[in-house]
């Protein structure tokens, strides 16, 4: 339809249309506004259905108490339509437009509101290019309905539509909704089932300019961050001509919609920030947003060292920064950009588990307000470019966390710096869908449209974003159309693919040009304060990127509250002694606790027989299970102050049915958390069924370990054959983040892994890859043995002062296995053990060779020896296999000084710790010792399919080990 007496952008063909009936809310129909439409269409229908069209005989059959029978009226009361609808809010009748008003025209009315309110988007002008096809959908043009311009100023009921006096022609109707819907700024929304949501948007959306978006000193701001992102760009690309930097040229208006998004939101109680971002323009946020000092940056393309930090390091544009700006109405704000590789929309978990821990800070140290005050406090902003937001699957996982009670952060405001194209790929080639937002559709949230260049459109998008967020806790998304001025980087030719695009770039004035001559033509500001203005910033800039500058940017260099945390963390060795030791009458008091129902509880039958043998563990009735001293290892830890945050999928109940650390009242269906509830002043304990994905839910669990370093975080996998799902979180954060940005972590990564004859989907955690990965006590690797060594493992992981990822290889079978108990001593008294020696007495004369091993394999070879009571093999439990235990190892081995050695496993040769024990123990052990290999062969697959195969591998792995 267009702006009332506008030009009428072409329609595009659609293919078949449905009629306007099809389209219609029926719920905006039945209120008072329409009253006297419908009461004048029921009157006919009673008297000769036919006469009204058929989706009203369907209306009024359903309302009426009866149905007209041959053309007939039925006997029954007229029906009042009042329904409550977004069109009548209140649910009153109301009267009609007046006298004389055109029963014709209001019956058309509310359905081209709605028209506007679902297609309006498609209209709007958001594209500084103009190379996107405007479609104007028949459902906002005027023949559509039976109407023409004659019906322009003809006075109509103007109720369904905010902001508008109540009596008002269809001329001003359709100009609000244009200036709502379709000028520089689009909106999808009416997608969204929440009716207060809903409406909220729309009384925002249709009065937005009814006063203005921005101040005039706000729009001389705007000015003025685009002129320092231009000046900028334009500093570097002086200094280090054709330096591959990702320049933000083109897309520089993304810099005053962060400076606004940032000052609405720490006025709206936002007290700090977590960005994730990709390359593009980085560098230009960095120091117009973060205010890290140009000479930094400067420095970093000289490659000139500013820091003591020994770590490998990361390319310029991959670093973080932090920092505490001051608004202008003197709200301080704590801005932090994650440090992220170069795998785009990986650091989208990440971000919001770190927003997570920090919200659940202000919870557990401040307490919940009732207006959820420390869910505002913390916010997830991520930027995203727009090929990246439609093809990369970790988006779609991150979206789904949104709102599940473990992982919602209370809403992320998503900006898609939309430049219209994916390196080399157009947009028709990098997506299935008209918008690279369209899968954030699946939330139901408001998805704004807006031209970059239109500084007011911004600002309206970034306002009403950032209300939504705070009012209604959800994800927002703003979809900025703008440009890449130059190829992927700046030594790439982009007119080699788009030709025609870069002709059009290369002739445009800049986003700054364009913002000042619309401030010179409304008279705001004349050309002269222009340009006094730019080269005030090109003089600034110049002058902050010249100078010295040096820091040290170790996780303890700061005056926040998270490096005042971090510091009672920094320092200290992997081998560093670690007490982990617990009271044996407070250990057993603890299990009987964790392990008593409630009064009015009504657990399973087995449930009940299950705790009933836990307590029996706790009098010493019983042996340590695994499961017990898992159930141990939490209590001792949250008693002491350690929270305790466990998720994965199925982790309340354990894959494997062990665990219970969530029970179900079969009555009733409430939970309870027994762990959650021991003793007054505890800290917390929580378990979460996390949804069915490793990559978004890891990367959420590695990003809270960062901002909640006194926690012990747990991540379990499913099967550890599944964590490869998330290799890109384990590869570019886990193992390398402190090496490359000296950022920490103590997450827990629990991947259960043995041979049982399942298959090689559910056999293998694939331990040949985390070795390889190991360097320069990056990370911890472990495969326990014992219930007990499994406790101190994972006290110490939360207890001594060193942060370093932990990925243990738990058992399956091992869980309920007779031999892999302990003694509930074991637990109270003992130490993790890196390596277990031989438990038995042998004589080393008679031991003829020495099994090295690790893992369930220890148990198969257990019972062969004792079957075939064969005192000559010696078996040595390797039980942390990185750090890599060399002078334990030795210990052992030359308690044997006759004895072979060999190393054996029950994975493939060229799979489990063989690939790389063996260059290792090679090394170590003296030339007439070489270790040999005793294992599967070479293999493709991690394990067999058929379980008998399975069993004649393992037969034969065994008389191997024991042969003469």
């Amino acid at each position: 339809m267009g702006p009332p007496g506008g030009e009428r952008a072409r329609i595009l063909p659609l293919g078949t249309l449905r009629p306007f009936e099809d389209i219609v809310d029926i719920n905006s129909l039945l209120n008072g506004e329409n009253a006297a439409f419908l009461d004048a269409q029921y009157a006919a229908w009673r008297t000769e259905p036919a006469s009204v069209d058929a989706w009203l005989r369907e209306l009024f059959e359903e309302l009426d108490d009866g149905h007209p029978v041959n053309g007939g009226p039925v006997p029954g009361s007229t029906p009042r339509f009042t329904h409550r609808s977004i069109f009548n809010p209140g649910g009153a009748t109301a009267p009609s437009a007046g006298v004389g008003a055109d029963i014709r025209l209001a019956s058309k009315v509310p359905q081209i509101i709605n028209a506007y309110r679902v297609r309006g988007h498609m209209l709007a002008d958001i594209d500084p290019l103009q190379r996107r096809e405007q479609v104007e959908h028949p459902e906002v043009t005027l023949s559509y309905y039976g109407l023409s311009d004659s019906d322009l100023d003809t006075p109509v009921d103007s109720a369904p539509i905010f902001g508008e006096p109540r009596v008002s022609t269809l001329r001003k109707i359709l100009a609000r909704l244009h200036g709502a819907y379709c000028d520089s700024l689009g909106v999808e929304f009416m997608n969204i089932q929440d009716l207060d949501q809903k409406l909220w948007l729309q009384r925002r959306m249709e009065t937005i300019h009814d006063k203005p978006v921005l101040t005039h000193d706000e729009e001389v701001r705007v000015l003025r961050k685009l002129s320092d992102a231009e000046g900028f760009e334009r500093m570097l690309h002086t200094r280090f001509p054709g330096t591959k930097r990702f320049s933000l040229e083109g897309a520089e208006p993304l810099i005053p919609l962060l400076d606004l998004l940032i000052e609405h939101a720490a006025a709206s109680g936002v007290k700090e920030i977590i960005i994730g971002m990709a390359h593009r323009g980085r560098l230009n946020v960095l120091t117009n947003i973060m205010d890290k000092p140009a000479q930094m940056i400067v420095r970093e393309f000289e490659d000139t060292p500013l820091s003591s930090f020994q770590g490998s390091g990361d390319v310029k544009y991959h670093l973080g920064y932090s920092s505490d700006p001051v608004t202008i109405r003197g709200d301080k704000v704590h801005l932090s950009l994650a440090f992220n590789p170069s795998h785009l929309e990986a650091v989208n978990p990440v971000v919001e588990g770190r927003v997570r821990a920090k919200q659940d800070r202000y919870l557990y140290t401040e307490g919940a307000g009732e207006d959820k005050d420390h869910i505002r406090k913390g916010l997830a902003l991520l930027l995203h470019g727009d090929a990246a937001f439609a093809g990369q699957g970790l988006v779609a996982e991150t979206l789904n966390l949104s709102d599940l009670a473990g992982y919602r952060s209370g809403g992320t405001i998503h900006v898609i710096v939309n430049n219209q194209i994916g390196f080399t790929t157009p947009p028709h080639e990098a997506r299935s869908t008209p918008y690279a937002t369209d899968v954030a559709r699946m939330l139901a949230v408001p998805i704004f449209h807006v031209n970059g260049e239109d500084a007011k459109a911004v600002a309206a998008a970034v306002q009403v974003a950032v209300e939504w967020r705070q009012r209604f806790h959800r994800d927002v998304v703003i979809d900025m159309y703008c440009y890449r001025k130059h190829g992927h980087n700046e030594g790439d030719e982009p007119s080699f693919t788009q030709p025609l695009m870069y002709d059009e770039i290369r002739s445009r004035p800049t986003p700054r040009q364009v913002c000042a001559r619309k401030l010179v033509a409304s008279g705001d500001l004349t050309q002269e304060e222009v340009d006094a203005i730019f080269g005030e910033s090109r003089e600034r800039m110049e002058r902050s990127s010249d100078g010295d500058v040096h820091y040290d940017s170790y996780i303890g260099n700061t005056t926040s509250d998270m490096g005042r945390l971090w510091r009672q963390h920094v320092g200290g060795t992997l081998r560093d002694p670690c007490d982990t030791t617990f009271p044996l009458d407070a250990l057993r008091q603890l299990l009987i606790d964790a392990n008593t129902l409630p009064p009015g509880f009504h657990a399973h039958a087995k449930i009940k027989r299950l705790l009933k043998q836990r307590r029996e563990v706790a009098r010493g009735e019983r042996p340590v299970s695994w499961a017990e001293a898992e159930q141990a290892a939490y209590a001792t830890l949250v008693v002491g102050g350690s929270r305790v945050r466990l998720s994965g999928q199925d982790s309340g109940r354990g894959t494997f049915s062990h665990r219970h650390a969530v029970l179900t009242d079969i009555t009733d269906g409430r939970e309870i958390f027994p762990l959650d509830h021991l003793r007054e002043g505890q800290a917390r304990f929580q378990v979460m069924d996390s949804m069915l994905s490793e990559a978004a839910v890891l990367g959420f669990e590695y990003g809270y370990t960062l901002d909640y370093p006194d926690a012990l975080v747990l991540w379990e996998a499913q099967f550890g054959d599944f964590a490869n799902g998330a290799q890109v979180i384990i590869d570019q954060f886990i193992v390398a983040g402190e090496q490359k940005w000296n950022r920490c972590s103590g997450l827990v990564m629990l991947l259960p892994h043995g041979y049982e004859g399942q298959g090689p989907e559910h056999s293998s955690a694939r331990i040949e890859r985390y070795l390889m990965l190991c360097a320069e006590d990056n990370i911890q690797l472990a495969n326990c043995t014992t219930p007990a060594n499994f406790y101190h493992l994972l006290r110490r992981q939360a207890l001594r002062r060193v942060r370093k990822p932990l990925i243990v290889f738990t058992p399956k079978s091992l869980l309920r296995h007779p031999d892999c108990i302990s003694n509930l001593e074991d637990l109270a008294e003992g130490a993790f053990q890196p390596v277990i020696p031989e438990h038995e007495d042998l004589d080393p004369a008679e031991v003829r060779r020495v099994a090295l091993c690790q893992g369930k394999v220890y148990y198969d070879l257990l019972a062969e020896r004792r079957q075939r009571e064969d005192k000559g093999v010696a078996l040595v439990r390797v039980e942390e296999l990185y750090p890599y235990p060399r002078d334990l190892i030795d210990a052992q081995v030359n308690r044997f000084p006759r004895a072979e050695v060999v190393w054996c496993q029950e994975e493939p040769r060229n799979m489990g710790a063989w690939p790389v024990y063996c260059d290792w123990l090679r090394e170590q052990l003296p030339r007439d010792r070489q270790p040999r290999y005793i294992g599967r062969k070479p293999a493709a697959s991690p394990a067999a399919g058929s379980h008998s195969a399975h069993q004649r591998e393992l037969t034969a792995i065994l008389d191997a080990t024991f042969a003469s």
